[in-house]
C-alpha cells in the first residue's frame, strides 16, 4: 500500500498534467512526455489526456506520437491506453504509422469494449486526415519518378501503401501476384488445427499455440509495419505478439530476414524467433519467452 507521501506526489503529477492540458502549456510539452513514462497509472492518463490537447499548439507531433503509441498498444492499465488512443486521434495523418495497431485493438475480443470503440474511431479519423493531405500533395511514382495523377496514387497506396504511376503499378502488381502464388504453392504441410503452413517448423509452432489454446492468424497479408507491408508468419492478437521462423540459411534470405527484423524493432513490435536449432526445444523457448514478455497462460 502507498503511503501518504506517495499519495501526495502522485496528486501532484496528476494536477500537474491537468494544468498543462486546460492551460495549453505547449512549452510544457516535454514535461508532459516525462510524466507519460510515470509509475502513476493516472498520472500517465492524464498527461496522455492533456498531450491530445497540445496536438495543434505548435509541439512536436512526430514526439508526442511516438511517446504515445507504445502507451496504446500496452500499458496495463486499460483507461490509461484509451486516453492515449484518444491523444493519438488528435494527431491525425501524423499517427498514421499508428493505424494498423489501432485497427487490430478495434477488432480484438480480448480487448475492452470502449478500447476496441475508440480505436475505431480514432483509424477512421487518422484515415480521413491522411486522406485529406495526400489529396493536397503532389505525388512522384518511387520506380520511375513521373508525377502521379490523383487516381494514380490513390490505387497504388491502396493496394501496395506505395506509391506507382498505372505502368510500374502494373509491373509491381505481377511480380507481387507471382509471388504469392509461390507462397501458396509451397504450403503444403497441414497443422492440426487445418492451417496448410510452409515447413515443419511452422507447423510445429502452428500446434504448441493449438494445444495452448492461443489464438493466431498465419501468414496475414494485411500487416502493415511504417509502409512496409508484412507478412509474419504468426501473429497472436490477444498478446500483440509476432512469431518468426526464420527456417533458411542462403545470404537472400538473410538479407530479408535482417531487413524484417529491423523493422520490428524500429517500430516497438514485440517479436519472438524461431530458428531451426530451436525445434526440438521449442515448448521450453516458446513459454520462456512469452512469459518474459509477460503472458502466463
Amino acid at each position: 500500500m502507498k503511503n501518504p507521501m506517495d499519495r501526495q506526489l502522485e496528486k501532484r503529477l496528476s494536477d500537474r498534467a491537468v494544468a498543462i492540458g486546460r492551460q495549453g502549456e505547449a512549452a510544457a510539452f516535454g514535461e508532459l512526455l516525462d510524466l507519460l513514462r510515470s509509475s502513476s497509472a493516472n498520472a500517465r492518463r492524464l498527461s496522455a489526456s492533456a498531450l491530445g490537447k497540445l496536438a495543434w499548439m505548435g509541439v512536436d507531433q512526430a514526439a508526442a506520437v511516438a511517446a504515445l503509441a507504445p502507451v496504446a498498444r500496452r500499458d496495463p492499465h486499460p483507461q490509461t491506453r484509451q486516453y492515449a488512443i484518444k491523444a493519438l486521434k488528435a494527431y491525425g495523418a501524423t499517427a498514421k504509422s499508428c493505424l494498423s495497431d489501432l485497427r487490430d485493438m478495434a477488432r480484438n475480443p480480448s480487448e475492452k469494449d470502449y478500447i476496441q470503440r475508440d480505436a475505431a474511431a480514432a483509424a477512421q479519423f487518422i484515415e480521413e486526415a491522411v486522406r485529406i493531405a495526400a489529396s493536397a500533395a503532389e505525388h512522384h511514382c518511387q520506380r520511375c519518378n513521373a508525377q502521379v495523377t490523383a487516381d494514380e496514387y490513390a490505387r497504388s497506396q491502396q493496394a501496395f501503401q506505395r506509391v506507382f504511376c498505372d505502368r510500374c503499378f502494373d509491373e509491381v502488381f505481377l511480380e507481387r501476384r507471382n509471388f504469392e502464388t509461390q507462397v501458396e504453392i509451397n504450403k503444403t504441410i497441414q497443422a492440426r488445427d487445418g492451417t496448410v503452413v510452409q515447413s515443419e517448423g511452422e507447423r510445429r509452432i502452428a500446434d504448441w499455440l493449438t494445444v495452448q489454446g492461443i489464438a493466431y492468424r498465419y501468414d496475414a497479408k494485411f500487416r502493415i509495419i511504417a509502409e512496409f507491408q508484412i507478412r509474419p508468419d504468426f501473429y497472436l492478437p490477444e498478446f500483440d505478439v509476432y512469431i518468426e521462423y526464420w527456417g533458411l540459411d542462403t545470404p537472400q534470405y538473410k538479407m530479408s530476414m535482417y531487413k524484417k527484423q529491423t523493422l520490428y524493432q524500429q517500430e516497438g513490435k514485440r517479436l519472438v524467433s524461431v530458428y531451426p536449432k530451436d525445434l526440438p526445444g521449442l515448448d521450453r523457448l516458446l513459454t520462456a519467452k512469452l512469459r518474459r514478455l509477460g503472458f502466463n497462460f
